[in-house]
């Protein structure tokens, strides 16, 4: 069964309030075994959110809509609904004396605008919503169900938990489960990636996909199955081929970072470390401090000029550094200056060097500078160097 999500509000379309319900849905129906292919996003306009709707029954079996059924003008989805399916409002009396009850219940009376509130698509199945005012409703059209939904967060899943998953169980009989994980690397390219990968990620399913970010690349496995069993096996056995690919690329998995990993592997190890940074406003010391481990981390911040960023100079730093302070490793990230944009990582170098009793490594990169993608980059690249040698 295929679903397809719209979300309603020009709210969103300014940016003013981020739309985690799509997300949320999108979670709850994957675990369900419902495929979301596409997700939409429409200002309170009419003749858009039933354009929208007409455009999702083109593809999808499901349509669930959030948000626009409040009692003000400016909450069309009602009419929006009625016009995409070729219907005209009726008011639902029974709805209106729901929504009395709410209020009186509260202890407030109810006003004349929220009687909007339950006029609904002609034909529709009303659906009533006891956590809060916004009546819903059901819509089934041409072998489409719509779903209308409330856009409160509490409201609307509360409703998807007790009325939508239900629903969609009982249609489909033998349901699917729909299991995703992620595997994480840092420092690494998406590119590169994609070169080791590539023919995993034709698969069908499981499905193999690849989500690039600042200085770490994620490789998201998905599989769907009938029973949780299954699944568990493909998914396992899928990732098992991409891990003998990636290697130690792979620093963790899930929702770790990579300094939660270096920090228990520190931990794990029984070593002390030091950190010397420049250009980097202290973030890689401050980011291993940050774990759960609580690692008591000396750090340097340093200052350079341009030409003294290079492989001698960062060896000597860190050599330095682990003498003064008798930790185990010093690790000395030295980065050249750069322009001063956030948005700019190429306009500089980056020296890294890691001291230990056993020797001293230097590495240089072609990333440098004062800007937030330069500075990720630096510290992604620095916390690898430290995994490294700590494996």
């Amino acid at each position: 069964m295929r679903a397809e999500i719209i979300s309603i509000g020009t709210e969103l379309l300014l940016g003013e309030i981020v739309d985690t319900n799509a997300a949320w849905l999108a979670q709850q129906l994957a675990a369900a075994g419902v495929d979301v292919f596409f997700r939409a996003t429409v200002g309170d306009n009419v003749g858009r959110i039933a354009a929208a709707l007409q455009s999702a029954m083109t593809r999808a079996d499901v349509i669930i809509t959030t948000g626009g059924l409040g009692p003000t003008v400016d909450d069309v989805t009602r009419e929006a609904v009625a016009q995409a399916v070729g219907v005209p409002l009726t008011l639902n009396h029974e709805l209106v004396e729901q929504i009395r009850a709410r209020f009186a219940k509260w202890g407030r009376a109810m006003s004349e605008n929220n009687v909007r509130q339950a006029y609904i698509p002609q034909g529709a199945t009303p659906v009533e919503n006891p956590v809060g005012t916004a009546p819903c409703f059901i819509v089934e059209h041409a072998g489409h169900f719509i779903f209308v939904l409330p856009g409160v967060p509490r409201e609307m899943q509360h409703l998807t938990e007790t009325r939508v998953l239900p629903w969609l169980r009982e249609k489909m009989g033998d349901h699917f489960i729909i299991l995703s994980k992620i595997l994480r690397t840092c420092a690494v390219g998406e590119s590169l990636i994609d070169e080791k990968i590539a023919d995993l990620e034709t698969s069908s399913n499981p499905t193999v996909g690849l989500a690039a970010h600042s200085g770490q690349t994620d490789v998201r496995i998905t599989v769907k199955a009938k029973t949780r069993v299954d699944a568990e096996k493909m998914l396992a056995d899928m990732e098992a081929r991409v891990r003998e690919r990636l290697g130690d690329w792979i620093y963790g998995e899930g929702n770790e970072t990579v300094e939660q990993v270096v920090a228990r592997m520190l931990t794990a190890k029984q070593k002390t470390v030091a950190i010397a940074e420049s250009n980097t406003l202290g973030k890689i010391a401050a980011g291993l401090r940050a774990t759960p481990e609580g690692l008591s981390v000396v750090d340097n911040l340093i200052r350079l000029n341009d030409d003294e960023v290079n492989e001698k100079n960062a060896e000597q730093i860190a050599n330095a550094l682990r003498a003064q302070t008798h930790v185990d490793i010093a690790l000395a990230v030295l980065s050249t200056m750069g322009e001063q944009d956030m948005y700019l990582a190429d306009t500089g170098k980056t020296a890294i060097a890691i001291s230990s009793a056993a020797k001293t490594r230097s590495y240089v990169y072609p990333v440098g500078g004062m800007g937030e993608l330069a500075q990720t980059w630096t510290a992604m690249r620095a916390l690898n160097v430290l995994r490294r040698a700590l494996l």
